[in-house]
């Protein structure tokens, strides 16, 4: 019969002890791990030494357990503040990152390409983070003022206070073990950070994504001038760590195309394009016949083509040898395979009586102009914080948020760190730059990419200029600068695409940017089943009369649904009618949903026949299960979706 749905997001510790389990299944001993075989089998793994390297703190360990605890929360649609509603991929979700990093763990576990976080620096002021590992979504509602009467309460986090560290590690910890689990295989994140917990921070990060996965420490320079409150030094940058997911994916990372006098370097020109001809000896003399002998060979030229080959012959006569001036044993840098396969891009140019071997590297490649790594030191001028000011005042005619980044700066994060149809995350996101620099980066080269910002809806002091403009939470700035960007962006690309005439090859249509957002709230789970307090159950015992709550409308509970079967919030639903029942039908036949009253054989057959005709084999149908009309009918939807090629699993109710 119909499996009753879990409520819950996954239980992280219990997912990492079956793939324990499923890696060690000898550890195993009565279903429970047998920690000293474990330690065994690891052998010189396990350091069991007394003064080995440690990274602690007070909390550390109820922060690691805190992280993976269930939720039972969930993400409530608001589509009065969204916009293109049925058709945008971007995501807006107003809540504690915390609480919402926990329930996206099913539906976006592998999934984001980049996550840029801006988090609260450490600097002695108002702290609205503070973590009792307690804290769940009754905890967040009250704390902003949507639950009893007794609203937002920041706590002052200042050197003198003895947890002044600590407070903010038990803040950070916990998200950023959450935030890896949803960063694709070759995903990277970039956080900005100051000197106060930039040294901490690493240590985090270093234990959370793995010191081997460490890839740099940007410099960035926000404050050219220098900050006037400083004393002996004049701060002018802030940090930014990259961590990678899995450093040895090569797609981590992307260069950026060169320019200026890097361009130059292509001074060379053939019918396929400019060039620039690089010496294929390897200068290094650390590469030698000695520790790269399949790299140490003799190259042939033809004197006549100045073509090269890596078998002599009588066209090929030459014989060239990757030695230095001086007689020095060097090597190549390309082996004989990679001298054949790849041939036309070698020449010879003959320098006094002997030939030197060059590859051709065109400026123009096929995803580009040829590209090189991006430096660790960031100066440009659009980057610092003037243009972020600029950037929003641009928007709202007003500085309605302190100390914003600038939108080139993320910009500039997104094109070393993405692709085109990436998924982009900002959990601490603010006034949602990242979101304006991703429709930025889409209009500027074609790409698809789509945004999730996470935002604490913290209350504006009333003295604030955004205040008096009518915004009261810095979600509402967040959101309304979406809107606007994404106009202004459309608009400035319809004016530019005006201005160049007729649609070129490269040229971005205004019709294929998402400038939209869906908006969804933190809140309490809808069914009352979920969030029960069974402690109390003879003060519920009407819970199961009436399992959705009140205030809540079949929309909150479909993308409840959605959520905890770990689907994407973006994915289309239609909407489908079958006498008097509705039927969703969430991205075409992955999922089927009833919620109404007197259910019946009609619906199960309709669900059947729109799964015939999508032609799919795995799909899942939820059913409200007080609706049906009785237990037989119940009995005949069973019977009617098992025949139609359901399995037991598939066949859920709520």
């Amino acid at each position: 019969m119909f499996e009753k749905m879990n409520g819950e997001t996954p239980d992280l510790t219990k997912d990492n002890i079956d793939k324990l389990k499923q890696l060690f299944p000898e550890i195993v001993t009565d279903g429970k791990i047998d920690f000293e075989k474990l330690q065994v089998i690891l052998g010189e793994e396990i350091d069991e030494g007394p003064d080995r390297y440690n990274f602690t703190w007070n909390g550390k360990k109820e922060t690691i357990q805190f992280a993976q605890q269930s939720s039972k929360g969930t993400l409530r649609p608001i589509k009065e503040k969204s916009k293109n509603w049925d058709t945008t991929g971007n995501l807006y979700i107003e809540g504690d990152n915390l609480e919402v990093l926990k329930l996206m763990q099913k539906s976006y576990n592998n999934k984001v390409k980049m996550i840029y976080i801006d988090p609260p620096y450490n600097t002695g002021n108002d702290f609205i983070y503070k973590d009792n590992f307690k804290d769940n979504v009754n905890s967040y509602l009250e704390l902003t003022g949507q639950k009893d009467e007794q609203g937002r309460t920041y706590t002052t986090n200042t050197e003198s206070n003895g947890r002044y560290h600590t407070d903010w590690l038990n803040m950070v910890y916990p998200r950023l073990k959450l935030a890896r689990n949803l960063l694709a295989y070759d995903g990277v994140i970039f956080i900005s950070i100051d000197d106060n917990e930039v040294f901490n921070l690493k240590k985090v990060c270093d234990e959370i994504f793995g010191s081997n996965n460490f890839v740099a420490q940007l410099a960035v320079q926000l404050n050219p001038r220098g900050r006037n409150l400083d004393v002996f030094v004049a701060k002018t940058h802030e940090s930014v760590l990259i961590y990678a997911k899995d450093y040895s994916q090569p797609s981590t990372i992307i260069g950026v195309e060169k320019e200026g006098r890097m361009v130059d370097e292509y001074n060379k020109e053939d019918e396929t394009g400019k060039y620039r001809a690089i010496g294929l000896r390897n200068r290094n003399q650390a590469f030698n016949p000695q520790t790269r002998s399949n790299l140490y060979y003799p190259l042939y030229v033809n004197p006549r083509t100045k073509k090269v080959s890596t078998a002599q012959n009588s066209d090929f006569c030459d014989e060239v040898w990757p030695d230095a001036p001086d007689g020095t044993k060097t090597c190549w840098t390309w082996m004989k395979k990679k001298v054949d396969a790849e041939n036309d891009l070698i020449i010879a140019e003959r320098s006094g009586n002997e030939w030197r071997i060059y590859r051709k590297d065109y400026l123009h490649k096929e995803d580009g102009i040829a590209k090189t790594l991006v430096k660790s030191l960031w100066t440009d001028n659009t980057i610092n914080n003037d243009y972020g000011k600029k950037a929003i005042k641009e928007l709202f005619d007003n500085n309605v948020m302190s100390f914003p980044k600038a939108p080139e700066l993320i910009k500039k994060m997104l094109q070393i760190g993405t692709r085109h149809n990436s998924i982009v995350m900002d959990f601490f996101s603010g006034s949602s730059t990242t979101a304006q620099a991703t429709m930025q980066l889409n209009a500027e080269d074609g790409g698809n990419r789509k945004f999730i910002m996470v935002q604490l809806p913290e209350i504006l002091d009333e003295k604030s200029e955004a205040y008096q403009d009518g915004y009261r939470t810095i979600c509402d700035i967040g959101e309304e600068r979406i809107r606007r960007a994404g106009e202004k962006v459309k608009n400035d690309l319809i004016e530019k695409n005006n201005k160049e005439g007729l649609l070129s090859e490269n040229q971005v249509s205004p019709d294929d940017l998402d400038i939209g957002l869906k908006v969804f709230s933190l809140d309490n789970s809808n069914l009352m089943e979920w969030q029960a307090d069974f402690d109390k159950l003879e003060s519920n015992i009407d819970l199961f009369e009436s399992n959705f709550l009140n205030d809540r409308s079949e929309l909150d509970v479909l993308f409840e649904i959605m959520l905890k079967n770990g689907l994407d919030l973006t994915y289309p639903v239609n909407e489908i009618s079958e006498g008097n029942h509705k039927i969703y039908d969430v991205a075409a036949g992955n999922l089927f949903v009833c919620l109404n009253d007197n259910i019946n054989r009609d619906v199960a057959r309709k669900i059947a026949t729109l799964r015939k005709e999508y032609g799919i084999e795995t799909s899942q149908v939820v059913f409200k299960d007080s609706g049906f009309e009785n237990d037989t009918e119940k009995l005949n939807c069973y019977e009617i979706l098992k025949e139609a090629g359901f399995q037991d699993s598939d066949l859920l109710s709520i």
